[in-house]
């Protein structure tokens, strides 16, 4: 007999009851919503609670308990943006240029009880202007090379990135480093055995001619 999704997320997780619930009236206001504006791909909502916010609560475990402030890019659903600010105390701010999206993301914050402690902007990151975040994170939005562009914005010393990938991360990694400079660690994803979560505690661009090709 197979063990119910919830309760095999609960107990990967072991988050209090009071967030259960709370991540439980979030899944269904996305079920609900779903088939208005297509917030997942439709073939994941049989693992909605391991394909999303499992993947998405993992992420806590790599964030410093001194973390106070978040930044999501691209928060689409929510992931992992506002299962992290549900599972924790921090300010979060989820980027989300889809305007019906970010919709559901302040209605889903005000269901889940921290629409106090979440912001969304229904913009591009490039059009944010916000002070540095300890975290930032950002979930199936772009390539590393894309990605660090924009991260870079709200790095300041001491930010940490969290960032989930799958089994092409090593090719994104190798392409990031054209131009970057990367510090980094690589953990197992615990919802999928092909994925990792890359945690970026520095990065800084290289000079233009070394990334073209030239000498450091």
């Amino acid at each position: 007999m197979s063990i119910d999704p919830k309760i095999q997320f609960q107990k990967n997780t072991d988050v209090s009851r009071e967030t259960m619930e709370q991540l439980e009236a979030y899944a269904a206001l996305l079920l609900k919503w779903q088939p208005k504006i297509n917030l997942i791909s439709k073939n994941t909502i049989p693992e909605l609670w391991t394909r999303h916010f499992l993947d998405s609560a993992q992420l806590i475990d790599l964030c410093p308990s001194t973390a106070k402030t978040l930044i999501d890019l691209g928060s689409g659903a929510g992931f992992p943006g506002l299962v992290l600010a549900i599972m924790s105390e921090m300010t979060v701010h989820l980027i989300e240029s889809d305007t019906r999206k970010s919709a559901f993301l302040r209605e889903a914050a005000r269901i889940a009880g921290v629409s106090d402690r979440v912001t969304v902007h229904a913009t591009r990151a490039e059009a944010v202007d916000l002070p540095p975040a300890d975290i930032i994170s950002a979930r199936a939005l772009a390539s590393l090379s894309d990605l660090l562009p924009l991260a870079h914005r709200f790095w300041g010393e001491g930010t940490i990135a969290l960032f989930p990938k799958g089994k092409r991360y090593k090719e994104e990694l190798t392409a990031a480093n054209y131009a970057w400079y990367i510090t980094y660690d690589a953990v197992r994803s615990r919802s999928d055995d092909d994925s990792v979560l890359l945690r970026l505690t520095d990065m800084r661009p290289k000079p233009s001619d070394h990334a073209e090709g030239g000498q450091p």
